[in-house]
């Protein structure tokens, strides 16, 4: 089961889309993807929730519960970015970050 680099994201093989609410993305900067850095889950009400590294493709993925999150980024010499995504059971949000 792969986990490279697809066409709209990270490679699925093996995880059951139907039943997982997926965010994912990939952090670049100037279209360079950004590996190393974080990328926080937030909840609804701002609190904190996961924390993932960014891959060397700058990709990253978290499983959420439904509704709508906030996605923190951080990496060196980037101010922080915050993203409103909203998570769904059966699909997948794609997210990408421009840092």
């Amino acid at each position: 089961m792969g986990c490279g680099a697809v066409v709209g994201g990270r490679s699925l093989d093996g995880i059951d889309v139907s039943k997982e609410a997926i965010i994912q993305g990939q952090v670049t900067r100037s279209g360079d993807p950004v590996g190393n850095a974080y990328v926080r889950l937030l909840d609804s009400g701002g609190e904190f929730t996961a924390e993932v590294p960014t891959d060397d493709a700058g990709q990253f993925r978290f499983f959420a519960g439904e509704g709508t999150w906030t996605l923190r980024t951080l990496a060196p010499k980037a101010d922080t970015t915050d993203r409103q995504v909203v998570a769904q059971v059966g699909s997948v949000a794609e997210v990408a970050v421009a840092i």
